[in-house]
């Protein structure tokens, strides 16, 4: 599929599509085994940093130096941080290209531990700004190409679509893989059947990222939740009530990212799968989008799976970012 993006030749398709191996056929098995699989971690040297936030709090991060005049931004999902396989992966394909790479955690993830009291949400769009701010300002001659993943990528649309209280910086560019842009509709499709494993997972993580907050002495122990409980109800004994919303209904209006498409106007990849077990893709397809906007349903991924069978490694998802990346940020795009 190829669709005109506002101020910029049509962005191409990657020639080879994700044809999975016999063994990861489902949306299921895609989502398992992609996450499961072990897969290298890269070996190039990097420099933490911190960015401090209005509020207080800091995010923590690395920069991996590269030689080209492009830095990519590479956020992480739920429950994980800067050294999910995914991120390592994007870290490798980035510096492959000769680009410079920043990884960030959200608050209170990975080195970022200790240095947060508020939580990160699918609404975080303010704190990926104020990575592009701090990026802008510490590498003001680099074009900044934003790679963001799951609950990252709806905040990064979020983000490009002005749909956050108060204005943000924006990268030059950005692809946003299965984002849950309809917050309320995700929520109710991950308590359903076989999702309830995601759900009960991605609880666990929470709670700990809550009892280690607690641990730090940064805030009181007064969130009520439970390991069985689904997300919906996590989100109104946690989420709603740490980040300032009135109950998980307002959060999910408030911040799912399909409201705000239409937008958009940074150049901006939006790649979702028709088989992702939790994130129902008909939502990118339906809500309205601005010309800015390259959707791509890949009819075989899972969530953050895209496992393949005719690449070396497997790994179909590298590839595909490593494809638009180099549309996105070649000389003929718009990117400055």
């Amino acid at each position: 599929m190829e669709l005109q993006t506002g101020g910029m030749r049509p962005l191409a398709p990657p020639p080879l599509p994700c044809r999975p191996p016999w063994w990861a056929a489902t949306g299921h098995l895609q989502t398992i085994l992609g996450n499961y699989l072990p897969g290298p971690s890269p070996a190039f040297p990097s420099v933490p940093f911190r960015i401090a936030l209005s509020d207080g709090d800091h995010l923590a991060g690395r920069h991996y130096p590269g030689e080209t005049s492009v830095l990519v931004l590479v956020f992480h999902g739920l429950g994980g941080d800067d050294q999910a396989h995914y991120v390592r992966r994007t870290i490798t394909l980035a510096r492959s290209l000769g680009h410079h790479v920043w990884t960030v955690n959200h608050r209170g993830c990975g080195e970022g531990r200790g240095l947060a009291k508020q939580p990160y949400h699918s609404g975080s769009g303010d704190d990926l700004g104020a990575t592009f701010a701090a990026a802008r300002d510490r590498h003001p001659d680099l074009r900044q190409l934003a790679v963001a993943y799951s609950l990252s990528a709806n905040a990064l649309l979020l983000n490009l679509g002005g749909g956050l209280p108060q204005p943000a910086a924006q990268p030059d560019a950005a692809i946003a893989v299965n984002p849950p842009i309809d917050l309320g509709a995700c929520s109710d499709e991950i308590h359903r059947g076989l999702n309830r494993l995601y759900e009960l997972r991605f609880i666990h993580r929470c709670r700990k990222a809550i009892h280690q907050r607690v641990e730090d002495g940064l805030i009181a122990d007064d969130y009520r939740t439970t390991p069985a409980m689904r997300l919906r109800a996590f989100d109104d004994a946690y989420t709603t009530r740490a980040g300032g919303f009135r109950n998980a209904e307002d959060y999910y209006a408030r911040c799912s990212a399909r409201h705000h498409l239409a937008k958009i106007t940074v150049p901006t990849v939006l790649l979702m799968a028709q088989d992702d077990p939790f994130i129902p893709w008909r939502h990118a397809l339906e809500s309205p989008r601005s010309p800015a906007v390259h959707l791509h349903l890949e009819p075989r991924g899972g969530h953050m799976g895209y496992l393949s069978r005719d690449l070396p490694d497997r790994r179909w998802l590298p590839y595909a970012v490593a494809h638009y990346a180099r549309q996105l940020m070649s000389p003929e795009g718009t990117a400055p």
